[in-house]
This record gives C-alpha cells, structure tokens and sequence, in this order.
C-alpha cells in the first residue's frame, strides 16, 4: 500500500502544483474522491477549506488532508488510467508546451504516465539521465531502429552540465521533437510509446490474436489475449471494448505444449486449479513465445516477486542510491582534507604574525626568527605536499571507481546478448527434435505396413501347400488359380521390396536428424559453459526428460505400449481368419 500511496502521490502533485488551491482545492479532493473510489466526507471538506485563519489549510497545509480522508481510505479498486487521465486534465494545459510536437495529446499524456513511473522519489520530480536513457532504448527497439548511443552521450553530457535531470514537461518536448526518432512517421513513434505503456504501466507481458477452445460448445474462436503478472485476459478485438473472460494465475498452474488434433496446430495447454484452457497460437515461434511468457509469469508468482520491468526499475535506483553513497563519502572525505587544509594554513598565518611580532620587539633575534620561520614554512610546505598528493589519490579512486561501474555495465550488456544467442540455439534444438519425432512416426508407419506384407505373404504360402495336397482331378484348376498367386505373390514380393527401401531411407533420414540434433545439443553444451564462466548469471531451460521408447528387431519405434498392444490384436485377428 505504501508503494501504492506514493504513485498515487507524484500524479496528485503534479495536479495539486498546477491549481490555485484557495479556488480550487475542493475540486482536485472531490475529483479525487471520484476516481480512486473513496466515499465523500463533505463535513470534513468544508471544515479543511474554511476561509479563515484557523482552517487546516493555513495551519496544516493540503497534505494532512489528502493522507486522512483520501490516501489511506484508497482500497486499490479503481482505474488507474482514469485516475492518471483526471491529473493529467488539470495540469496538463497550464504546462504542456505550445509549440508544435510530432507526438498527440494522447501519447503526451502516456509519457507523462510513464515519467511519474520511472521518476525519482522526491520533489519536485525528476527524471534522471539513466532513466531518460532506458525509456529512449525501449521506444527506439519498439520502433524497430537503431539506437544512437553516441547521440545520446552528447546530449547526457550537455544535460548534466546544468541540471541532474528533466522534469514530465520537459521529457515529452524531448520526445516530441523527433530528436532520437528521426526517419520515424507519427504513426510508429505512437505505437512505440502505447507500446512502451503498456508494458511499464499497465503491466502488460504480452498480447496477441490466438485460437480459443470453447468449454461447452467445444468450438474455436479468435480471440485477443492479455497476459498480465497474474491474470491472461481475452477479448474479442484488440480495442478492449468487449471482454470475455479472465483466466486467473497463480503458482499452482502450468502450461504445456499439446500435439497437433482436430485440424489445429500449434497448441498448448494451460491448467489451473478449477478449469483447463486450450489455446492455439499462429505458428509455432509465437506457442514457444506464449509458453515461456506464461510459465516466467507463473514462476514470479511462486516466488512472490514483482514484474520483471518494477524489478529492473527497483534494481536500477538501489545502483544509483549505492553510487550516490559512495560518491557523498569521497565528497565528505574531501571536505575533511580542506577543512584540515584551511586549519594548517591558520596556524601558518599565525606563526607567521607571531615571527614578525618577535622580530619587531627583539632585533637582536632576527636572523634566529627568520630561520625559525624557514624552517616552519618548509614544514608546512611539505605537509601541503602530503595532502595535496591525498586528494589527488582520492580523485584517482574516483576515476577507478567510475572506469569500474562502466566495465560492469559492459558486462550486463554482454550477458544480454549472450542469452538471446543462447535462446536461438535452444530454438535449434527444439526443432531438431520435432524433426527426430517426425522421422520415428514415418518409420514406425513403414513398419507396419511390411509386417502387414510379410503376414500375407505367409497366408499365400500356406494357401500353395494345401492347393498341392489337393486331388488330381481339381489340380488343374488349382493349377490356373497358383499361377495367378504367384504373379500376386510376385507384385507382393515388389511392393515388400519398394517397403525395404523406403525403410532405408527414412533410416537415413532418421540419421540425418539425429546428427542435427547432436550438433544442436553441442551448441547448447557450449552456450552452458560460456553461461557458467560468466559466474552463472543465467540458467538455462533444458528439455525434460523423454520416457523410454521401444525396441523392435528392426531397430528404435515411434509408438508406445498400448499402440504395440493394438497392433498385436490386429495381427493375431487377421492370422486367425487366414487359418
């Protein structure tokens, strides 16, 4: 609730800064009220707002209020769009530039959402250079270009020369001017910033058109899903207008990929504790994407973490607070050194008034005086020396410190880099191995299908040997009816042969993807061990493990025991009705 209270607070103040509280605070505490779901106080209102001098507003200020009678009766069942759109209304015209921008009033407003996110927490509110740096980078790869890091060091460093960031007016001129989206229509830098809100602010994972199995009709439908920290909600168009249904997630559900049925492919399954969902995506890179977007979802849920972009965020200040630290230590150790520097350079003034003192009242001792003084100054000239070569140790730690942080933000840059490579190569390695189950099917097919030749094959032979027992009188007749099996026997004993070859083939077919997979498997080995020697910072997800599959003299089946039951009652059917 605290963390609640205090995004609720930057856009209230933006609000509260922009009115004349006299005229028009009870306006902002009843529109307040409105939105975040709070029942209305008027006793309490009109007492706060009193026209004299022993109201609360001249004796306790606005805050008293907001904390008493609106923030801590807030219970989280409002609309947060709606709540940021009020505050937005009423500071927006007072303080949104009037020159002409590349974004809308809409995106404007979005960015202005997505600054009193990533802003820090004091006043008034700022947004600073690393923060400015991350939103650009995730506008720039929503857009689809490059991102222009020397452009933005150039423009980092005019910023830090005269302020320690910008305010939410600010960042949207700097958005609007088309500074880092140059060669960008209106349309893509609109989709990149409703993009970008989507993911900070209303906390959208991901979404997408997907195919729907319906639970009593059993029918399916397109429908536009929404995956959310804790719930996937879907849709009937991407416009939000006309919901559905929610599916509710926690750490007890699980997802998992199904096989292709019922004229539909790429499907998954996922379980909650009361009802089952299956979904099909539109080609298999968007199942893999939905599968492991939804199990990272359920994994953050069993271990009560936040988002992935609150936590990033959160991560982000605790390394500026730790930097600030150090820095404020190396700043008070350099004010201890000028302070001692100043307190020696008042005891040498006062030698120094002391010697002219003596050599005035005792000219006999002047030259005694004097080299006392000499030698005083040598001796403070070389403590200066000393703490001139401290402070200058200290700025050298500065600088070490600041080449350190630089080397580590390299790294995490790398490690991110490594992890998509290491994605790919497990992409590789699923596919080969749907290749491999392929091939198994195909081969246990063609199986089959020469057991079925070889079991006729055996029906006609036995059919010969009794036409031979037969009289002589029918043998001629058998006779006509032998050669004609034999011709079939013949075409059977091509087809058999036509069987062996293709079996060979898909044998070799079989080999070509087991080697795929073998070098796929490699490619992973290798990306494991660059992922250890990076001190473990990423785990991989590795394949489960497959249950044992059967042996026939023929080499691996594709097919599991109650499949080979079937088969056997089969054979043991179409023996019994050729005896």
């Amino acid at each position: 609730m605290v963390g609640l209270k205090e995004e609720l607070l930057k856009s209230i103040w933006h609000a509260f800064t922009a009115l004349d509280l006299d005229r028009s605070g009870k306006v902002l505490s009843h529109n307040l009220c409105t939105v975040l779901n709070v029942p209305h106080d008027p006793v309490a209102l009109e007492e706060h707002f009193r026209d004299d001098d022993e109201g609360p507003v001249s004796n306790q200020g606005y805050m008293p209020y907001l904390n008493k009678f609106i923030l801590e009766k807030v219970q989280g069942n409002f609309d947060k769009v709606e709540f940021n759109r009020m505050c937005w209304t009423l500071c927006a015209k007072k303080n949104l530039s009037k020159s002409p921008l590349l974004i809308s009033d809409e995106d404007a407003f979005k960015v202005w959402v997505i600054f009193n996110f990533l802003s820090e927490d004091k006043y008034p509110l700022i947004i600073v250079p690393e923060e400015i740096e991350y939103l650009l980078k995730k506008l720039t790869e929503a857009m689809g270009a490059g991102w222009q890091q020397e452009r933005f060091d150039h423009y980092k460093i005019a910023l830090n020369t005269s302020r320690e960031g910008l305010s939410a007016w600010e960042l949207i001129d700097l958005i609007g001017s088309g500074q880092f989206s140059k060669g960008m229509d209106r349309q893509t830098v609109s989709m990149a910033i409703n993009e970008v809100f989507n993911e900070l602010i209303l906390d959208v994972l991901k979404q997408g058109y997907m195919l729907k199995k319906g639970h009593k009709r059993k029918n399916w439908t397109e429908r536009w899903f929404v995956l959310k920290p804790n719930i996937i909600s879907y849709y009937v168009s991407e416009d939000l207008k006309d919901k559905k249904g929610d599916i509710i997630l926690d750490g007890n559900c699980c997802v998992e990929a199904l096989p292709d049925k019922d004229g539909k492919k790429c499907l998954f399954l996922i379980k909650c504790l009361d009802k089952s969902f299956e979904i099909s995506a539109s080609d298999k890179k968007k199942k893999q994407e939905w599968i492991q977007a939804i199990q990272t979802t359920v994994n953050l849920l069993r271990a009560g973490s936040p988002p992935p972009h609150k936590e990033a965020r959160q991560k982000r200040k605790e390394l500026r607070q730790k930097l600030l630290a150090e820095q404020e230590e190396v700043e008070r150790q350099m004010k201890e050194l000028q302070t001692a520097n100043e307190n020696k350079q008042k005891e040498l003034e006062t030698v120094r008034k002391q010697l002219e003192a003596a050599a005035a009242r005792a000219a006999e001792e002047e030259k005694k005086r004097l080299q006392t003084q000499v030698e005083l100054q040598d001796r403070f000239s070389l403590e200066l020396e000393r703490e001139k070569m401290v402070r200058q140790k200290m700025e050298e730690q500065v600088a070490q410190k600041s080449s350190e942080l630089e080397q580590y933000l390299q790294r995490v840059r790398e490690l991110e880099e490594m992890y998509k490579q290491l994605q790919e190569a497990l992409e590789d390695e699923k596919q080969a191995r749907q290749d491999e189950e392929t091939v198994r099917k195909l081969q246990a097919r063609l199986l089959e299908e020469e057991s079925a030749k070889r079991a006729e094959l055996e029906k006609w032979h036995l059919q010969q040997q009794q036409t031979i027992q037969m009289t002589e009188a029918e043998k001629q007749e058998l006779e006509n009816q032998r050669m004609i099996k034999e011709r079939a026997l013949q075409v059977a004993m091509q087809q058999l042969e036509q069987l062996e070859l293709e079996r060979k083939e898909a044998l070799e077919q079989y080999e070509e993807v087991k080697k795929k997979l073998e070098t796929a498997a490699n490619n992973t080995k290798s990306w494991k061990d660059k992922v250890a020697h990076h001190e473990g910072l990423i785990r991989l997800i590795e394949p489960g493990s497959k249950n044992p599959h059967l042996i026939t003299n023929w080499g691996p089946a594709a097919f599991t025991e109650a499949e080979l039951e079937q088969r056997q009652k089969s054979w043991k059917g179409k023996k019994a009705t050729s005896e």
